[in-house]
């Protein structure tokens, strides 16, 4: 029995993180970005300058991607795009893609291979389970739904959902709460240094999957209990 396996056999419970790690998400972003762009009348951007930006909330995606495009179209090419012409566009900005990304959530974006069969084992197993996400509340549970996942999931819980967003470790301390499982029994699984420094300081165990985003960085340079290349590997 491998390391992770041993981790998942001492638990009562798992959280898992959504984006990057269930579901591929990044074409739903891209496309609810872009429409949003073209509402105010910006230049588009490509999926490689918005996947180093995913994960840390839809606040501070919307933020990166205004400090990113408005740097292209400034008077002053080269210089720092001003706080204040992020935060006049941000109100905007912000409705804009919550349009978009409610009208498309789901239709560009997949479940990753293993994923439904990693939430059955661990739904057959007894394990209680939540769904622990940056992306705020309203587009995680269609999310969820669309994809047929959350019927596996006890509760769910956004980036919204709090007081603060991973990496703090409030959401997982709560979530435990809600599960009635204690940190240390309650294994968390994700993509990216987020959800691993969230855990180390909440003082649960954390597997990291393969792929995902994680800024751009590498995910085994992320101090983690272990790594799979799929949730199906995870076997209580």
């Amino acid at each position: 029995m491998t390391e992770v396996n041993k981790t998942l056999q001492r638990c009562e419970a798992v959280i898992v993180d959504l984006d990057g790690t269930m579901v591929d998400t990044m074409g739903d972003f891209v496309e609810a970005l872009n429409r949003m762009l073209a509402d105010l009348q910006l230049p588009a951007i490509g999926v490689q300058t918005i996947e180093p930006m995913v994960g840390k909330g839809s606040e501070h995606l919307l933020r990166a991607v205004l400090t990113h495009v408005l740097a292209q179209v400034h008077p002053l090419v080269g210089q720092p795009v001003p706080a204040t012409e992020i935060d006049n566009r941000y109100a905007q900005a912000w409705e804009r893609y919550q349009h978009h990304y409610l009208a498309i959530n789901g239709r560009f974006s997949r479940v990753y291979d293993g994923v439904e069969k990693g939430l059955a084992q661990w739904r057959a197993k007894g394990l209680k389970m939540a769904c622990l996400t940056n992306k705020p509340l309203a587009f995680a549970e269609p999310l969820l739904r669309a994809k047929g996942l959350r019927d596996y999931f006890d509760h769910v819980f956004g980036g919204d959902s709090f007081e603060r967003k991973k990496p703090d470790p409030l959401p997982l301390l709560k979530t435990c709460e809600a599960l009635g499982s204690k940190p240390a029994l309650t294994l968390m699984v994700g993509d990216s240094s987020n959800d691993a420094e969230a855990a180390h300081n909440a003082g649960c165990p954390v597997v990291l999957v393969s792929y995902g985003y994680n800024h751009g960085q590498p995910i085994r340079q992320v101090a983690a209990t272990g790594y799979v290349d799929a949730l199906s590997e995870l076997q209580a």
